[in-house]
């Protein structure tokens, strides 16, 4: 696995933190200056928050265990959609669903729904209803999978979760403490890293910068999975 160098994050901008008013008493042991009235982040500091998030996700992923990305920026929505579909791994791009953590069993039957509806669609169960009960229908499916579309092969609650900007996901933040489940975060300098148990304080805002972070934690946790895989072949 290789590691992530304060070089990478540079070329990212994973440094450019926020404008000194706005940064959390609790981030400021992250930041190496403040330039022009901006927070510039310490990404020694970075790179190697980055290292145990990221060996914390292999651990995961060699145990076979889930990860939940949540990331509902309207900027990084496509990108996270794209690489977690890729990899298999449930997400979350839409606004988070009160009690998702907490009323896990509401989550089910909403996907349960979902999929009805797609399969009664598919098998041509609406052919016979009136023009404006399918057109209702069909609202409500796409309503339904707008919001649990990345989640919907999830059976259980995920061991873990990773989030990008704390501040605006701050409703997983205190669901996830709730209920004691890991959090991994990509956390800025207007945010309280010590409220996530694998902080990684950087640039939240720039594409660049979160898909960087976002690549390298998912590429770990796959890394970890495939040793599962490996030890399930027959050994000849």
């Amino acid at each position: 696995m290789k590691k992530i160098e304060p070089e990478d994050l540079l070329s990212a901008g994973v440094h450019f933190g926020h404008k000194s008013w706005r940064v959390h008493p609790k981030a400021r042991p992250f930041i190496y200056k403040m330039e022009r009235g901006s927070s510039i982040i310490d990404l020694f500091q970075t790179a190697d928050q980055l290292q145990k998030a990221k060996d914390f996700v292999f651990n995961l992923g060699s145990e076979n265990k889930s990860l939940l990305v949540v990331a509902s920026k309207k900027q990084i929505r496509s990108e996270i959609s794209k690489i977690c579909t890729d990899n298999d791994i449930p997400y979350f791009t839409y606004k988070w669903v009160g009690g998702f953590m907490t009323n896990f069993d509401e989550v089910v039957k909403n996907i349960k729904k979902m999929t009805q509806l797609e399969e009664d669609k598919q098998n041509g169960a609406w052919s016979a209803l009136p023009k404006h009960e399918t057109v209702q229908l069909e609202k409500k499916m796409n309503r339904i999978k707008k919001v649990y579309h990345g989640v919907r092969f999830l059976t259980k609650e995920p061991d873990s979760i990773f989030i990008i900007d704390i501040k605006k996901e701050s409703n997983v933040v205190k669901e996830s403490n709730m209920k004691k489940i890991p959090t991994i975060a990509l956390v800025d300098t207007n945010c309280d890293p010590t409220l996530v148990n694998y902080p990684i304080v950087g640039n939240d805002d720039a594409l660049t910068s979160v898909m960087l972070i976002v690549q390298e934690i998912i590429s770990s946790f796959v890394e970890g999975r495939k040793t599962v895989k490996s030890e399930l072949k027959p050994k000849i």
